[in-house]
């Protein structure tokens, strides 16, 4: 490639970068604002995490149509051609965080009687330990740190241990208080939300140490 193509390449990859950076932020904010709001029982709240999720899936947007333009106009091979692939895919995983973070928003108006469940109070724990893996594996993507990339995908099962704590005492409400079981429910499907996000930031790590290695992580399960 000419000098002038590749400094517009390397512009575009910048571009790409800050703009997943953004969409990020964004998500990992509204994870922590869609909880509070939940805890608080505050609709206001609740109300700006759903209305960010229209920039965030804006983000998103330009995201799909500059890293289309790069791999038509630039025609990146290997290593850059990763990179973009990888910040095409993450954009997507990142807007469906940010899509589960609003279902945990709408769900504020639907809690009753905040004060009797203990694990209203677990919930921003888990969502904390979820908003860290969302903020690290952009970390890692920034810094193409393959490394940091595995200590996501590790960190995954703090936030499984904790759905699972979860789901056994919201499980024990129900059937101890029957009439609990509406919002007992609705902080199930929250629980599950979260947990989800921890599954998405787990898929971004993956495609974060494959853009940096070329490899896929290794499955130390097997």
């Amino acid at each position: 490639m000419s000098e002038h193509t590749v400094k517009a390449f390397d512009e575009d990859i910048t571009r790409l970068r800050g703009l997943i950076t953004e969409m990020g932020g964004l998500a990992e904010v509204s994870i922590q604002e869609a909880l509070d709001a939940l805890v608080k029982g505050d609709q206001d709240l609740a109300k700006q995490v759903i209305d960010r999720d229209k920039k965030i899936d804006a983000l998103e947007s330009e995201i799909d149509k500059l890293a289309v333009r790069v791999i038509a106009l630039r025609a990146p091979m290997a290593d850059d051609l990763r990179e973009v692939i990888a910040a095409l895919k993450i954009a997507g995983v990142v807007e469906r965080i940010g899509d589960y973070s609003k279902n945990i928003a709408k769900r504020v108006g639907s809690i009753e009687d905040r004060g009797r469940f203990e694990p209203l109070t677990l919930l921003p724990a888990m969502g904390e330990l979820a908003a860290e893996m969302v903020h690290d594996v952009l970390t890692a993507y920034a810094a193409r740190n393959a490394e940091l990339a595995l200590e996501v995908i590790r960190a995954d099962e703090k936030v499984d241990a904790f759905y699972n704590s979860i789901f056994r005492n919201l499980v024990s409400h129900m059937v101890e208080n029957p009439s609990t079981i509406s919002t007992a429910a609705q902080l199930l499907f929250v629980a599950r939300n979260i947990e989800r996000i921890g599954d998405h930031a787990t898929n971004v790590a993956e495609m974060v140490h494959f853009s940096a290695t070329g490899l896929y992580p290794p499955d130390e399960d097997a």
